[in-house]
């Protein structure tokens, strides 16, 4: 079977001169795959150097059949049409010209056969859940649109157009859990190729294979993300046994180059004693001691030889093991007591409490006044419908731009603003358990990446000084790598106080323990909701 997607020998740079790719090749062909990998592996990078978007210094791309891409940073015109958005504009003008008479052979051209094209788009905004009021609801503007809406009209528009092969890069962020939904089940019957860039489990559930971009190379995983997991968890198991036996090749070479030097030391010393006492003839004696040089320089060699080929089969083994760096991190002082009231929120509805160590989900529709309601709670705005009491001031804020540090301070002065009484030693310490060491700590939070920028922020969240006894966190899991997602769960493992999180990410939701689930809804108060089934 041919490949729908063929890069070979791919380099590419940045105008700064930091390589991205140094000969890539990889190939994608028919079905569903999740591309991985951590943030800034290049995934965003290598969809805009296949559609062409940027152009490789050196190498070839190939792409079988029409292409059709979905950027994660949408650029949206507010006074584009959804037409436009579409992509049928131009075929809506060419109809509207026939109809008014205009029957030239390039309208006829760009109609083709989709005479119908008006109730096809709206069949397919149905389908994704987009229902547009009004007499001309394709000539609505987007800027009266959610984000979320937007993008599911894009992928709309790519259903329409029916690309031989899709490219979706993080196509649910933004969504919440409806609109979720919607993608994951057009996604499961999407025709043709499809390569999707995503962080989102559930839609790497949907997957027939995984492609991991890391290190600049591509690895094709057989099936869904769960077997990528279960796949990767035994290689890792089988690469930590060779490592451990190459570990015992080399400590066995050099016990026998230590043996062997004191066997040839012990004959030099006999040589030289045999010599002195001149047993037999001096020609015969200095021929014997050459030899014996000779043949403990050889002996030396080939002892050598085999330590050196244990230490490469060593530092080989090494390399197929991953590094495993968690956040290993102990937070005794934010424990609130079983029952403890933290937060009381009351409106017309009557009042909500939460309670340490709860961990609570808000969920709602994207707009229903989830972030308006955390804001609220932190402090950082009143809220029309409901009254907000502190039984605590000690409220942690984790918002969805991940903006609370001064790019101006290093990272240690970003977190000693937060801990004023800690000592940088103590800071530094604190900061390796989060991953963040050596000169990292001294450079300023403008140049940290974006895995580093968040567990920074977490860092500094998590180490203040007083510690929170509430944590809020925004939308936590948007836009960050799988990676990353593991090492928060890991963090919010060692918290103990209450817990209120934003979040359309179940399988994360479920990951941290959540022990009660809200539902938000305009104009209501939050209220108590089951966990949900999907």
């Amino acid at each position: 079977m041919s490949k729908a997607i063929v890069c070979t020998d791919l380099f590419f740079e940045w105008p700064d001169g930091t390589v991205v790719f140094d000969g890539l090749d990889v190939a994608f062909d028919q079905g569903r795959t999740g591309l991985i990998g951590l943030n800034g592996s290049g995934k965003s990078t290598l969809f805009k150097l296949i559609t062409g978007q940027l152009s490789p210094v050196s190498g070839h791309i190939a792409v079988e059949g029409a292409l059709g891409y979905l950027d994660q940073e949408l650029t949206l015109d507010t006074d584009q049409t959804v037409a436009e958005l579409l992509g049928i504009a131009r075929k809506r003008d060419a109809l509207r010209a026939i109809e008014g008479g205009d029957a030239s052979e390039a309208n006829f051209s760009l109609v083709g056969d989709d005479w119908d094209i008006e109730e096809q788009a709206l069949a397919k905004l149905e389908r994704f859940g987009i229902a547009l009021e009004g007499a001309e609801p394709l000539d609505r503007t987007v800027g009266c649109l959610s984000g979320g809406e937007a993008v599911l009209i894009a992928l709309a528009g790519l259903a329409l157009s029916k690309p031989g092969v899709t490219l979706l890069d993080e196509p649910t962020n933004n969504l919440d859990r409806d609109a979720r939904t919607r993608l994951y089940e057009a996604v499961e019957s999407w025709p043709g190729v499809l390569v999707v860039v995503s962080h989102d489990r559930e839609l790497l559930e949907r997957m027939d294979q995984i492609a991991e971009l890391r290190q600049g190379g591509v690895s094709i995983w057989g099936g869904n993300y769960t077997d990528y997991i279960t796949q990767l968890e035994a290689e890792q198991e089988a690469a930590q046994r060779m490592v451990r036996v190459a570990e015992a090749d080399v400590r066995k070479e050099k016990q026998q180059l230590k043996e062997a030097r004191i066997k040839l030391d012990r004959r030099v010393r006999y040589g030289n004693k045999m010599y002195a006492n001149k047993r037999e003839p001096k020609v015969v004696m200095k021929q014997r001691k050459r030899d014996a040089q000779v043949a403990a320089g050889k002996h030396r060699i080939m002892q050598a030889g085999k330590l050196d080929e244990a230490k490469r089969s060593l530092t080989d083994a090494e390399c197929e093991v991953r590094d495993d760096d968690r956040i290993r991190i102990s937070l005794p002082d934010t424990r609130v007591a079983a029952g403890q009231d933290v937060l009381e929120l009351e409106g017309s509805d009557g009042r909500l409490y939460v309670r340490g160590p709860e961990r609570i989900a808000m969920t709602g529709a994207n707009g229903a006044g989830k972030t308006t309601l955390l804001r609220a709670i932190t402090g950082d705005s009143d809220h029309r419908e409901l009254t907000v009491e502190h039984v605590t001031d000690r409220v942690g804020y984790l918002p969805q731009r991940l903006d609370i540090l001064d790019d101006r301070l290093s990272v240690l002065d970003n977190v000693r603003a937060a801990a004023p009484t800690a000592t940088p030693h103590d800071v530094r310490a604190n900061l390796a358990r989060f991953l963040i060491r050596g000169d990292r700590v001294d450079q300023p939070a403008s140049v940290l990446s974006g895995g580093e920028r968040f567990r920074v922020s977490l860092a500094r969240l998590l180490l203040a000084d007083p510690p929170p006894r509430l944590l809020v966190l925004d939308e936590p899991t948007n836009n960050l790598d799988l990676d990353s997602v593991r090492q928060l769960t890991e963090a919010l493992s060692a918290y103990k106080g209450a817990l209120l999180v934003a979040s359309h990410d179940y399988a994360f939701l479920r990951e941290i323990g959540i022990t009660r689930w809200w539902r938000i809804e305009p104009g209501r108060m939050p209220f108590e909701a089951d966990e949900p089934t999907d």
